[in-house]
């Protein structure tokens, strides 16, 4: 089976999203092939080069989403027009308001509900169909013309967002829309569309796989959109976080003007893609529940938790004695969404409660915000403790410590995790809870913030508390620590819940299953033959070596491409190049750069 594994972000750059997930991925399926399609967020990504790629992986074809790209193309007069249609629509699907939003005139919510029958909140069927025609039309006009990038940051989308923005039934939000906004959120969808101007959508290229697997939605999946459209390539869709949950939360200090139109541009986007997808997987319930709320269909949704690696964790695991049976442990990476503010508001209770308990925050900031909250809790661990310590970089007697894996204390996140009787997660964010999953892994005790997939992760084996709660984090911490019984069954369910869900092995089995199933009901594009002139495997339906006459005619009429032959993709053309010269390399050029 070949697989075109499609990441933004992410595999095959070392300093990628998932990377380390798909990579076990594509390694454990050995038995297929990869071809990768990345599209990279950052020049410094690029040129932090790739992971070793195994011999499984045979192209891989790389595009910026970065740069400003100027493709020189000039349109004519009816490509121009083509162009604002589509455009047009496509901002039109954009500015309309949500069911039941007061911008919106009595009969337009009326003829709206009755359109959105059957359809999530936010999301009627007319405008969904609005928006796939122009996403597609759009694509097939890059198609045709070599590229879109230009036209995409043209007066004419401007204007169109304008008009759009401006017509009777607009959302509140958009008809607030001020030159300033329209012109962010026109970059802003250029960026977003770049992947229309690839020329990646050939029978000879992507559209040659038996089956696309995106490694995360939003624009990453576009590319598996496009190959679904003109080479009928089935998509599968993975997401452990969704983009449209990203964007609102990456978006505080925008107008609403431009949160509105780019939260109505991820939805829909969102919508399109699941509506498409033959299978869906999320990582978690808690992401499955956003694409349900997206209106991802439920017969779609195969939930696949993430794969770990349970080794490097296995001594700590099998010996769950703790160095410390008075220490509580963070892990992660030091960022505000972690609230480690009121996990040591925590722990001064903790400590008036058991005198002798320490802290070590192990973990690195990210990025200058972490750098400044990581000052930021040294500060007020000091104030917290004034008197118990020679300041907030002391190990010996001051009961927070403030470390990074590495040294010749904690090497590990292993060992960091070993070193204390207890893990605790106050995060006010989170995705699936990693951090948590390693803790299982070695045996340990936890006490979370119920955030994300948290419980999700832990089911029973750890005690939950509400976020931004430092009262209700000291007394679950206070509670384990002086019951060493009761931890040691928390910790020993822990690890056995995490060795039977969170495992890489489990990962592999799962996607290898679902390509099969996948695959079994695609239809057949094109008979595949080998060097012997035999047909590959997945390269005809099953039904056809079955000996009988209607076999051999259907074999015959393939030969012939007359009646009964399988179809292949639609022949197009390109007029030009691609947005930018797009990377294709073999694995082993890959590895070495």
């Amino acid at each position: 089976m070949r697989i075109g594994l499609l990441t933004e972000g992410g595999y095959p750059y070392v300093s990628g999203e998932a990377g380390l997930w798909c990579d076990r991925l594509v390694r454990g399926l050995e038995h297929h092939e990869f071809d990768v399609y990345a599209l990279s967020r950052s020049e410094r990504e690029e040129d932090g080069g790739w992971v070793p790629l195994p011999p499984q992986v045979g192209r891989v074809r790389t595009a910026p989403l970065w740069e400003t790209v100027d493709d020189g193309i000039v349109h004519g007069r009816r490509a121009r027009r083509r162009f604002a249609e589509c455009y047009g629509e496509l901002a039109t699907a954009l500015c309309a308001a949500a069911p039941g939003d007061p911008a919106r005139s009595s009969e337009a919510r009326s003829s709206e509900a009755r359109s959105s029958e059957g359809e999530p909140e936010g999301q009627s069927a007319l405008e969904a169909d609005r928006f796939a025609s122009a996403l597609y039309g759009l694509a097939e006009l890059a198609r045709d013309e070599g590229g879109l990038p230009t036209a995409l940051r043209s007066e004419t989308a401007v204007r169109a967002l304008e008009r759009a923005c401006r017509a009777p039934g607009a959302h509140r939000s958009a008809r607030e829309a001020r030159v300033p906004d329209l012109l962010a959120v026109a970059a802003r969808l250029e960026r977003a569309l770049r992947p229309l101007s690839l020329d990646w959508y050939e029978d000879d290229d992507l559209g040659s796989v038996d089956l696309c697997h995106a490694a995360s939605g939003g624009t990453g999946a576009l590319p598996g959109l496009l190959a679904r459209h003109f080479c009928d390539v089935p998509l599968l869709v993975t997401e452990y976080g969704v983009r449209l949950r990203t964007h609102y939360l990456t978006e505080p200090d925008s107008s609403p003007a431009i949160r509105s139109l780019l939260a109505a541009f991820h939805g829909r986007l969102a919508a399109e893609t699941y509506r498409r997808a033959a299978v869906i997987t999320p990582g978690n319930t808690h992401t499955r529940r956003w694409q349900e709320r997206c209106g991802a269909d439920r017969a779609k949704l195969r939930t696949v938790h993430p794969g770990m690696d349970a080794a490097p964790f296995a001594e700590a695991g099998e010996s769950p004695e703790c160095a410390d049976p008075q220490t509580l442990v963070w892990v992660g990476r030091v960022e505000p969404a972690k609230d480690l503010v009121s996990l040591l508001h925590a722990f001064a209770e903790v400590r008036r409660a058991e005198p002798g308990s320490r802290l070590r925050i192990v973990g690195a900031p990210f990025g200058p915000e972490g750098v400044a909250y990581l000052a930021h809790c040294k500060g007020l661990a000091a104030q917290l403790f004034p008197d118990e310590a020679d300041g907030p970089h002391a190990v010996g007697r001051n009961p927070v410590s403030f470390e990074e894996t590495g040294g010749p204390e904690l090497p590990s996140r292993a060992d960091a995790y070993a070193s204390g009787a207890l893990v605790v997660l106050s995060s006010v964010v989170e995705g699936f809870p990693t951090g948590l999953v390693e803790a299982m892994f070695c045996g340990r005790a936890t006490v979370s913030t119920d955030v994300g997939a948290v419980v999700e992760a832990i089911g029973g084996t750890g005690l939950v508390v509400p976020p931004r709660n430092p009262r209700a984090l000291a007394e679950a911490c206070v509670a384990l620590l002086r019951d060493p019984e009761r931890r040691e069954r928390l910790g020993a369910a822990a690890r056995a819940r995490a060795l039977e869900l969170f495992t890489v092995e489990q990962n592999i089995t799962a996607f290898h299953g679902i390509y099969l199933e996948i695959l079994s009901r695609a239809p057949v594009r094109r008979v595949v033959l080998d060097g012997a002139g035999e047909p590959l495997p997945f390269g005809v339906p099953a039904e056809a070596h079955v000996p009988g006459r209607w076999s051999d005619a259907t074999a015959r009429a393939a030969a012939r491409g007359g009646p009964g032959a399988v179809r292949t993709g639609p022949g197009w053309a390109t007029g030009g190049g691609p947005v930018r010269a797009t990377t294709a390399v073999s694995a082993a050029e890959g590895a070495s750069r």
